[in-house]
């Protein structure tokens, strides 16, 4: 399996460039994982809500054009569905199963998602009504996806 996390923006926080290496050298012997970034849109802090959403847009542009055909999206959005460890688990497996190898996950940048990015996604994944930053989250997500393959492969961790 092919996991990538698809990133708005550079990740700057050492702390948080270590951790996500650390778990992406654990997934090593199971999955393929990458991490991509691409370029946020430069802003003013104060912008009208069309600014908003053509940041949002030009965002979201960069973003579908790293994203491959056939890869399976999961956006990551506050809105979206709540899953377990065991569900995301059971996504992967059944994923694998039904010959859709390649995964991305989309975090946004500090504005969100564009909408062109949430009609390319088949799902929505959200890890709480609770608003993470962007760059924390990505931490979050590689090692909730090591914790998912290590459920799938019946080792320990996961409890």
């Amino acid at each position: 399996m092919f996991i990538q996390i698809m990133a708005v923006g550079k990740l700057k926080e050492k702390y948080l460039v270590q951790g996500i290496a650390e778990y992406a050298k654990r997934l090593t012997p199971y999955v393929k994982f990458q991490v991509v970034e691409v370029p946020d849109e430069k802003a003013p802090e104060t912008m009208s809500e069309a600014e908003v959403q053509a940041v949002k847009a030009r965002e979201g542009e960069r973003v579908l054009a790293q994203v491959k055909s056939d890869a399976h999206v999961i956006a990551l959005e506050v809105g979206g569905e709540l899953w377990s460890s065991e569900e995301l688990a059971a996504t992967f497996d059944r994923l694998g199963t039904y010959g859709t190898s390649h995964v991305v996950f989309v975090i946004g940048g500090s504005h969100g998602l564009a909408d062109a990015v949430l009609r390319r996604a088949q799902q929505r994944l959200s890890f709480g009504r609770m608003t993470l930053p962007h760059q924390l989250m990505r931490l979050v997500l590689v090692e909730q996806i090591y914790r998912a393959v290590k459920i799938n492969r019946g080792e320990p961790y996961h409890k």
